[in-house]
């Protein structure tokens, strides 16, 4: 496995949709604003294989003291291996000191996320207005 990481890699429509539809997620039933939300993410790390897109993580961020990483994603036949803690390294490199760096997770997730250092802040819960249909 060779994979790269890539913080600038030109995505179109053809190598994020299968990603997400792997994953069965619903953002790629709105191909036009996915796009347009990634491209305009303040981070947005990739992982490829080959010219394959395998993976990756966008943050959404006031670049001083809060992130919210609204999207790690790793193509079903690679989870596993490693690549969504790449990714997630990587945006430790970029937030790590910040005060505040939050996410939602659900499911298999939140044991990644556990791992990785994060944990419920306090008694909080996560509440959203969601047009998705996955959770």
């Amino acid at each position: 496995m060779n994979i790269k990481l890539s913080t600038r890699r030109n995505l179109t429509l053809n190598n994020i949709l299968p990603l997400y539809r792997a994953n069965e997620w619903s953002a790629a039933d709105k191909p036009d604003v996915l796009l347009s939300a990634l491209t305009n993410s303040h981070s947005l790390i990739t992982a490829w294989d080959g010219d394959n897109l395998v993976g990756l993580g966008n943050a959404i961020s006031d670049g001083h003291l809060g992130v919210y990483y609204p999207h790690l994603l790793v193509h079903p036949s690679y989870q596993g291996r490693g690549i969504g803690y790449m990714i997630m390294n990587k945006m430790q490199e970029i937030y790590g000191g910040f005060h505040m760096q939050m996410l939602t997770a659900d499911g298999k997730a939140i044991a990644f996320y556990k791992k990785i250092g994060f944990e419920r802040a306090g008694q909080t819960e996560p509440m959203w207005i969601y047009s998705g249909g996955e959770h």
